[in-house]
């Protein structure tokens, strides 16, 4: 993609990334990829927000010479430290020595601690101002949005805010960079509900927080570093707003389902499960635990109320690939939900004593337990709707 005017002498001069497995050596991206957005702000003084990976270097030098010298730029705002985000850092400096680094006081420690650089940095805190010419940018501090070094950018003439990671989302951008320039958003917002279930949910009160730290800014669009940028910034505003609260309130009504079988009998048993539970017209996400990543689960456990677990016991103990989502959803805190669970056993259970010591670290109400030995028996089979009609009734009269 070319460079991308937003506002006059405001530019995007991102880079697409679709080669990368796995964001963060975590998450899977290869289906979707990523953009990495970067800024220029072309004025008396030029400012270049936010950089690239360094797998993307001859991309984004291009970028900025469609706009800008190199050896032109003045500074250098670096709203975050993780790598995807300055992995170009030290090939920049050598480029252009006398770039000047703009940054929070932590920053200045971690670009040490990355990159060994030492000089030629400007530490800023929130409320300090940087002039440009015709523009101004202004600095405020979003500590955990989601490392402690976190700062967003707003331009005080364009009225931009340049939010880092914070209305990020994955996505590689499918030839527009503007939210108003997309017919069906949800392929983007379904990734951004992603992004914010794996990569932000475990910081949702800190997010709460720079929201109302930032409610007075007269906001026209939002540019983050990743994904989309929102000329409708209310759009973004209210769905981050809205999956952060699910950090302390209840979630939406409905059900993610997830499973796995070893030899079918435990998914015999889900598909009566779902037969019932689907009759109550509750949302319902179902997921086989050992054959899909765990980044696609998170997004659901994090959005509804309500989780079956199907699993059976395996060598005395929970199904281990089910042990490993659960243990996901308490590293991304996803507490406070109500659950049942239901499994086969062969010679001896056991999976039940492992899901209630998952169920206490991760504060979920277990209502109901449905095991059953060998294969379901139509009997069994008919118990399982009943089971989901039950779990999802719960559901429906909980206020």
């Amino acid at each position: 993609m070319v460079a991308v005017e937003i506002k006059p002498c405001v530019y995007w001069a991102g880079v697409n990334d679709r080669s990368t497995e796995l964001f963060e050596g975590l998450w899977p991206i290869q289906d979707v990829g990523v953009s990495y957005n970067s800024y220029i702000i072309a004025d008396e003084k030029v400012a270049l927000i936010d950089l690239v990976k360094g797998i993307k270097t001859d991309d984004f030098l291009t970028q900025i010479e469609e706009i800008v010298e190199l050896t032109n730029i003045d500074y250098v705002i670096i709203n975050h430290m993780e790598p995807d985000h300055t992995g170009i850092i030290k090939i920049f400096l050598k480029m252009v020595p006398n770039i000047t680094f703009v940054g929070t006081e932590k920053t200045k420690q971690m670009l040490e601690d990355y990159y060994q650089i030492s000089t030629n940095f400007m530490a800023v805190k929130t409320g300090d101002r940087l002039n440009l010419g015709n523009h101004t940018l202004v600095f405020y501090e979003t500590p955990f949005v989601h490392w402690p070094e976190t700062m967003v950018t707003w331009e005080e003439q364009s009225k931009i805010l340049f939010s880092c990671d914070a209305f990020g989302g994955f996505g590689a951008l499918r030839g527009s960079i503007f939210d108003d320039e997309y017919d069906d958003l949800g392929f983007y917002i379904e990734e951004a509900l992603r992004y914010y279930a794996n990569i932000v949910a475990k910081f949702s009160r800190f997010v709460l927080k720079a929201i109302d730290a930032l409610r007075n800014l007269e906001i026209e669009i939002i540019a983050p570093s990743h994904g989309l940028i929102w000329r409708n910034p209310k759009k973004i505003i209210d769905l981050y707003q809205k999956w952060a609260r699910y950090a302390s309130e209840p979630a939406e009504k409905g059900i993610t389902l997830i499973y796995g079988s070893m030899y079918g009998n435990t998914e015999k048993m889900m598909n009566a499960i779902i037969q019932g539970a689907s009759k109550s017209g509750l949302p319902i996400q179902v997921f086989d635990v050992a054959r899909t990543d765990v980044s696609y689960i998170l997004p659901f456990l994090w959005k509804y109320q309500g989780v079956i677990i199907g699993a059976p016991t395996y060598e005395t103990k929970l199904f281990p690939p089910m042990t490993y989502v659960l243990t996901m959803a308490e590293y991304k805190r996803i507490f406070n939900k109500k659950v049942a669970r239901f499994g086969s056993y062969g010679w001896s259970g056991g999976a039940q004593r492992d899901v209630e010591t998952q169920l206490e670290k991760l504060k979920w109400e277990l209502t109901e337990v449905f095991e059953f030995q060998g294969g379901p028996t139509t009997t069994d089979l008919a118990k399982g709707e009943e089971f989901g009609k039950r779990f999802a009734k719960l559901l429906k009269d909980v206020s």
